[in-house]
């Protein structure tokens, strides 16, 4: 049987109580897989005073090429430590937007996690206030 409750589609009080759960388990969550960190891994820029204009265009393309890189290196790192290494906090996440206990999580196929989801990220309204919730988190007005 399909998961059919999740967080685009219960009662508003359901949705506040799930979204605090949800909260805290994604704290947990970023710092078990260090995605956060990962995600800094770049090259800094090297730019010393006196260059001429071909050195330092020749400098920021050179810089430019590493970052990205860089970047799917990090993606690379980012999914491997989403997936393999830490698949239980990864999945408690896909369980809680679901209405499914953690512990409950292995009884419904991937498939039902993943259609909630999709559900769920294509909420314009529930997407809008995660991400105001991540903003304030950025200016320190949200306590752990």
């Amino acid at each position: 049987m399909a998961l059919e409750k999740n967080l685009a589609n219960c009662t508003p009080e359901e949705f506040l109580t799930q979204s605090n759960r949800i909260r805290k388990s994604a704290e947990r969550w970023l710092k078990a897989t260090d995605v956060i960190n990962i995600r800094k891994n770049v090259p800094k820029l090297d730019l010393p005073e006196g260059l001429s204009k071909e050195e330092t265009s020749k400098r920021i393309e050179e810089h430019d090429k590493k970052v990205k890189e860089a970047a799917r290196k990090n993606f690379s790192d980012m999914l491997d430590s989403i997936l393999e290494k830490h698949p239980k906090e990864t999945l408690e996440l896909l369980a809680l937007i679901s209405f499914v206990e953690p512990n409950d999580v292995n009884s419904h196929p991937i498939t039902d996690y993943l259609t909630n989801v999709t559900e769920v990220m294509n909420d314009e309204s529930v997407l809008s206030f995660f991400t105001s919730l991540t903003r304030l988190g950025q200016i320190g007005t949200l306590l752990a």
